[in-house]
Parts: C-alpha cells; structure tokens; sequence
C-alpha cells in the first residue's frame, strides 16, 4: 500500500505554505508529491544512515565529465577513468580518445593525453603498480543495411626472404577482374622463410641442395572503392597491390578471403600501454600479436598477464590464440590455445589454475565457450563444472571470489539472455573449489531479474552490488535502482539504499581505500519506456557511503606508519594508537573494472598479532592466492567497521 501521509507529516516536512500549494494539487499528484518528499526527509536521517548507509553525488567540472567505459584504482589512491572514443563514433572518427584522473581525496580531476582508442580493451594491476592496458578500438561497427561497400579481410604475402614489407592505410589492392578495394590501417609483412632441403643419392652422395620459401603473411581489413554489390567476392583470387614495381610486386600479393555486404562488426587494435601512476602517463610497449576488442586481461601468479578473446582486426572473434605479457620484458608470447566469448570472467585460484565463472559480454556463438570451469593453464585442459541454473543466461552476469579468497568460493550473479534477448535472472550461485567435485550451488535470489550488475568486494567480508537493468541495455526504462548487500557466511542478502542514477551497460562500480564505493558510466540504449527517444551516456559520478561510516567515527580502527612492502616473510608492522580495537585483517587488490567484468579485486585473510601500540599482520606465501603487486590493507574491529587502507606491495 501506498504511503499516506498525514496532515502533521505534510505542516512538518512541507511547512504550511506547502499545504496549500498539495491543496490545489489533484489527490493522486498530492500524494506522490508528499510521498517523495517524506522519502527524501526519511534517507536523510541518521538513524537511517546507520542502517543502509547513504548515496551522495559527486560534483564533477565540465571540462572533466566523460562517458567512462573502463575504471581502476591505481596505488596512489586514485581512479583512472578510461573512455577512448567512449562509444562515440564521431569522437573516434575525430580521434579524440579520453581519460580522466580522478582524486577521491580531494576530488580534483585531471586530462591524461590518450595515445589510442582504448574504448572496449582489457587492463590489469601489474607487480610494480602500473596498469597494464591492451587492446580497443580500430574501427566501429557498420550495421546491416548499413554497408555500402563490400569489405572483409585481405591476406598480403610476402615471399621475398630478404626484407619484410609495410604497406600503408589506403594502399589499393586490384582483383583480376579489375575490381579494386582499399587497406583501411597500415599492415606490415614480415620476411619469408628460406628453409634448404638436403636428400641423398642410393649410393650416398648427395645431391644438389634445393630451397623452399614459405610466404609471410598478415591481414589487413580493405573495403572496396566503389559502392555497390558488384565489389562483393566469394571466390578466393590473388589480388595486385597497386604501386609495387618489379620483384616487390611479384613478391608482394593480396588473398582475399571474403569480401561482402554483411554487417561489419567492431575491430580490435594491437596496441599495448602501462600507465605509470607515478608519472600518471601512459607509456608504450610491444604490441600484441593478435588485435584485441573485448579482452579480458587476467593476472597470472607469477605476475604476467594473460590476454584471452575479443573481436581481432576483421571484426571477427579470436578463436583461441591466447598471448601472455611478461612486464620485465615488455613482451608478449604465445599463450595456451582455447576458446572463451569476448571478456570471459577469468579468476586466478590458489591452484595457479584459472577459474571460469561463464560470465561474459556476449560475443560469440551460443553453443561455444560459455560452460563454466576450471582452466589449468599450464596442462591446457578444461574441466566443466555443474550444477548451475539458467545457465542460458550468463551474458552480463557479474562474478567474483568471496571473501576471504583463502575459501576459494566462487559467486555469480544474475545475467541474461544471449545478445539482445529480453532474459534476465535473479539466479546467484556459489560454487566451493575447496570440494573434491565441485559444482556450484543456488544462493539467495536478487530481488528482480538483473544484467550488468556491479558486485563489489568489502573490507567487512561483505559484497555490494548495485544497479543493473532487467533488459537489455536498460531498454524499457528497466534500469534497477536498488542495491544490496550479500553476507556469504550467512548465504544472504540484506538490503542497502537505494542509488539515485541507474547503470547498465558500460558502467562500473569499486571500493575506494577510505572504504566507500565509486559508481561511474551507464549507456541505456533508449533515453525513455517505450524505447522511442535514444539514449544519452550518463557521465554522472555516485558515491555509496556504507553503513558502518556511520558508527561512531572516534573508535573507528585506524592505522598508521607502516612500511611501503611486506617483508621477506610476509610481515608487515603498522602502528596504532588502539590496537585492542583490531579483530581481523584484510589484504585487497584495487580493481580494474569494465563490462560488469572485474577478474582483479579479492580479498585475502591476514594473519595477525598486536602489541601495545601497533599490529602486525603476515601476508600468505602463496603467490597464487595472492599474486604480486599493490594491494589495500584493512584491519575491522568487533562491529565490522574498517579502517581506512594503507597500501602495501607484495613482491
């Protein structure tokens, strides 16, 4: 039933003149009036506060106000807020990529200049602190319908062993008919290979040597000059790159292999940056092999990256060749071969195996890839884990390792539909990779069907998650304002207040170390219910203060002096002024969020002892349940409340 307030309520909340104002007001505007009015006075309380804690907008400047695909919290304590193009096609035809510096302490902002279209790449914390960021954008999707000129990819060969070959964005490639197409990014072929074969006579002498040349090869994207479905080619031919004279034009060669109307979709690009936080710059390294559009970049136990999936450099999903980053070289290697759709959740157990939640953002085909299971990286094989319902509904779905990470419990949450299907799931499981068979068992139901929902890790052992949409990309006005917390010791949710912006798709959501969450992004497909007005990127920033910064702010846990890394042992020594207050430990990795995909945050038990004016707290050996880099302690007292982070590097 609706809420009624009384005459008192409406003279104590509105004041008297606003009486009169409800009085020439229709019965049911009235009440809605009120109603929203009283909500408002209701979430203000302290009382209240204390019970669900509270949302708060953050003012960002004009100059500083982004679409923000991709965000992570770097060591010094700020958030790196990645747009690139920012889903903009006329940003990336203009090649204006952004991303924003943001200062939670403060709340300042800054430009960092962006080298490329990082919009839809992957990124992950590295050992030294820097964030390693890989992939985006090389060309936005042209729809059906919508393609004027045939285009697909283009083989170019190169037989000459003596010197690879680049060819130039806009270089021409003649069919024998006479059709011509053009290279829409540059493309570099590198030499043939010379091999010698020897063989021998029957009386043992051997003949004369004989050489075999194997062309070079790469791909490049070409769309033809003309439009028209006469440039279409489905038969394979060689093709003629104009300009080439001589040897270079009998050495140097295009195959296509196919060349059409269809629809075009996203193409990746190689390119590979860390962004140093100290510098706060992005500085360049070794590409990757393969073009990379919706990668997951997931953190190996010894501190290299592993890159799986996305759309490569024609538009089409890689089906398997996998690259890890090593960040003391700089370079990247070929990685284990197997398939996963576009950001496959991807987590590091305490096995050195990697855990696949079957969380995804959907590109691929329905049959392929989207099982969950236990990945053994170095073996390269996959075991598949049951028991998990609406498991046609793992698009969108959010992920993560429960806290503490030493239980290697697994939840997911919600999901829908493959592509633009209209299913959602309140479904959340948890699946015990401690158990000799694991499979994943129901939890608590969310309160509706949710896609895109932000799960975020606690320093309380808690899990936050907020927003979301029950369709697609929020269509229908179907963004989910509510939020709430799970309890994994008690397998169940409770309720938080509710935030003000919804968020969908490209929307994020992590812990900042003062112990609030940062909520960013949002791109509902349709600006209204009835999906008739486009919709507009929400570049509004929120901030959920939780419940326990509500207690009492002077017996709050808080720590001070410590040193910048664990010791050889794993100890780390912070002075307090109260150390009867601390109960328990935490050590948690920043996130790097996108796509509702967080493969970084987990949080790790501490061991720990106290004296009279500080703790001691012993970081676990294994670098497979806690893989090298930065991380935020936390110590809580009896009630749960945190203290504020110190941040400590774990070599």
């Amino acid at each position: 039933m609706a809420f009624r307030p009384s005459k008192r309520t409406k003279k104590t909340l509105l004041g008297g003149g606003a009486v009169v104002v409800l009085a020439g007001l229709n019965a049911p505007a009235a009440v809605s009036f009120a109603t929203a009015q009283y909500h408002a006075y209701e979430i203000a309380q302290p009382e209240y506060m204390r019970q669900y804690g509270a949302w708060h907008g953050v003012d960002i400047p004009k100059d500083y106000r982004t679409n923000a695909i991709h965000a992570a919290l770097l060591h010094t304590g700020k958030v790196l807020i990645i747009a690139g193009s920012g889903n903009k096609q006329t940003h990336f035809d203009a090649g204006t990529f952004d991303t924003v510096l943001w200062n939670p302490k403060d709340n300042s902002f800054k430009k960092i200049p962006t080298p490329e279209d990082f919009f839809c790449g992957g990124h992950a914390q590295l050992p030294d602190g820097k964030l390693l960021v890989a992939g985006g954008t090389a060309r936005y999707e042209v729809l059906d319908g919508e393609v004027k000129r045939a285009g697909g990819g283009m083989r170019v060969k190169n037989e000459d062993p003596n010197k690879p070959v680049t060819l130039k964005k806009g270089t021409k490639f003649r069919s024998p008919s006479g059709v011509e197409y053009v290279s829409k990014f540059d493309v570099t072929v590198g030499r043939a290979k010379r091999e010698f074969e020897i063989s021998y006579y029957a009386s043992g002498q051997m003949k004369p040597w004989k050489t075999k040349t194997t062309a070079a090869e790469a791909r490049v994207f070409v769309e033809a000059v003309n439009e028209g479905p006469q440039s279409v080619a489905t038969d394979q031919a060689q093709y003629e790159v104009e300009g080439l004279t001589g040897k270079d034009a009998d050495n140097v060669y295009g195959l296509a292999e196919k060349i059409t109307l269809d629809k075009q979709d996203y193409q990746g690009i190689r390119a590979a940056y860390e962004f140093d936080p100290k510098a706060e710059k992005y500085i360049p390294v070794a590409p990757m092999k393969e073009a990379r559009w919706y990668p997951t970049l997931t953190t190996l136990k010894d501190g290299r990256v592993l890159a799986v999936s996305g759309l490569d450099d024609v538009g089409a999903i890689i089906q398997g060749d996998n690259e890890i980053y090593d960040p003391k070289s700089k370079q990247w290697s070929k990685g284990p071969f197997r398939y996963f759709p576009t950001y496959p959740s991807l987590f590091l157990t305490k096995s050195g195996k990697l855990f696949y939640s079957g969380a995804n953002a959907g590109y691929g085909p329905a049959d392929k890839g989207r099982e969950p299971g236990l990945w053994d990286v170095e073996k390269n094989t996959f075991t598949k884990i049951g028991g998990l319902n609406a498991g046609d509904q793992l698009e969108t779905a959010s992920s993560l390792l429960l806290p503490p990470a030493q239980d290697q419990r697994f939840m997911l949450l919600g999901g829908g539909g493959i592509g633009e299907s209209k299913k959602a799931t309140p479904r959340t499981a948890v699946v015990d990779l401690n158990q000799n068979n694991p499979a994943f068992t129901s939890g608590p139901e969310l309160p509706q069907g949710t896609r895109y929902l932000n799960s975020v890790l606690m320093p309380d052992d808690s899990v936050f998650t907020t927003g979301g949409s029950s369709d697609y990309r929020g269509r229908g006005g179907s963004n989910v304002l509510s939020a709430q917390f799970y309890d994994p010791k008690a397998n169940a949710f409770r309720e938080a207040a509710d935030p003000t912006i919804g968020r969908n798709y490209h929307s994020e959501a992590l812990l900042l170390p003062d112990g609030r969450v940062a909520t960013f992004g949002s791109d509902s497909l349709f600006g209204d219910k009835n999906n008739t007005k486009p919709g507009k990127f929400e570049q509004r920033m929120e901030i959920y203060t939780p419940p326990y910064l509500y207690r009492d702010k002077d017996k709050r846990p808080a720590l001070g002096d410590g040193p910048e890394a664990a010791a050889a042992d794993g100890r780390a020594t912070f002075r307090t002024d109260h150390p009867e207050r601390v109960v328990k430990a935490r050590l948690m990795r920043p996130s790097a969020v996108t796509h509702t995909t967080d493969v970084e945050q987990r949080s790790i038990e501490l061991g720990l002892t106290k004296d009279k004016n500080s703790v001691t707290v012993t970081v676990p050996k294994d670098r497979a349940l806690v893989p090298p880099g930065w991380y935020m302690v936390f110590v809580t007292d009896a009630e749960n409340t945190p203290s504020e982070a110190k941040w400590l590097r774990v070599d």
